[in-house]
């Protein structure tokens, strides 16, 4: 009778130091994909915000309502040009990092967050002197909402690049081959220039 012949990698212990082996290799990052998920979560969030508003707007005989002040373009243009310019700042602290260049990176995240500091401010500017209220009709509800949740949303990205600067100080926290809080923070900064674009037109040239 031919003996059986058994394969040494199907045995239980030959089983168990592959499984060791292999426990301690890297596995891949997810994390970007992670973030593109999660900011794919809140662009939906604007887009049900956006069809309201359109909504809104179609079925209402007038709009906005009659009496409504009519929105002042300058400063929220300004507004939007410093957010448009703050994307391209952002994008050279990701050229200079992966260029090793961690002062060059910090020195663009500052100016990116002064610029969105300049935003909201305006924006608060913008919300002192309008003259109608969050109740004052379904237009300045919806005005009020659309822009607030964005500008929620530049706060955080404020506070997600101040993050990145304070993790900096520690030495080798980035380098060209680290740079994921970088990274992350400029897709997050890049998606909330999207929306105020969307929302600019909506709101202030529709």
């Amino acid at each position: 009778m031919q003996s059986q012949t058994i394969d040494p990698s199907k045995t239980e212990l030959n089983y168990h130091h592959k499984a060791e082996a292999t426990h301690g290799e890297a596995h891949p990052d997810h994390r970007i994909f992670g973030l593109l998920v999660f900011l794919v979560a809140e662009g939906m969030i604007f887009m049900g915000l956006f069809s309201a508003y359109l909504t809104f707007r179609a079925v209402a005989p007038v709009w906005p309502p009659a009496g409504t002040p009519e929105l002042e373009l300058f400063l929220p243009g300004i507004n939007t040009l410093v957010l448009i310019s703050s994307s391209f700042v952002i994008h050279q602290a990701d050229t200079a990092i992966k260029n090793n260049n961690v002062a060059g990176m910090r020195n663009w995240f500052i100016a990116t967050a002064v610029m969105g500091v300049l935003f909201l401010a305006g924006q608060g500017y913008e919300y002192s002197h309008l003259e109608f209220g969050l109740k004052s009709n379904l237009f300045a509800s919806t005005f009020y909402v659309l822009t607030g949740f964005h500008g929620l949303h530049v706060c955080v990205g404020v506070l997600a690049i101040l993050a990145v600067l304070w993790r900096s100080l520690k030495p080798n926290h980035y380098s060209s081959q680290h740079y994921f809080g970088i990274e992350a923070a400029e897709l997050y900064w890049h998606f909330v220039d999207i929306i105020w674009v969307i929302l600019f037109f909506l709101l202030y040239i529709l």
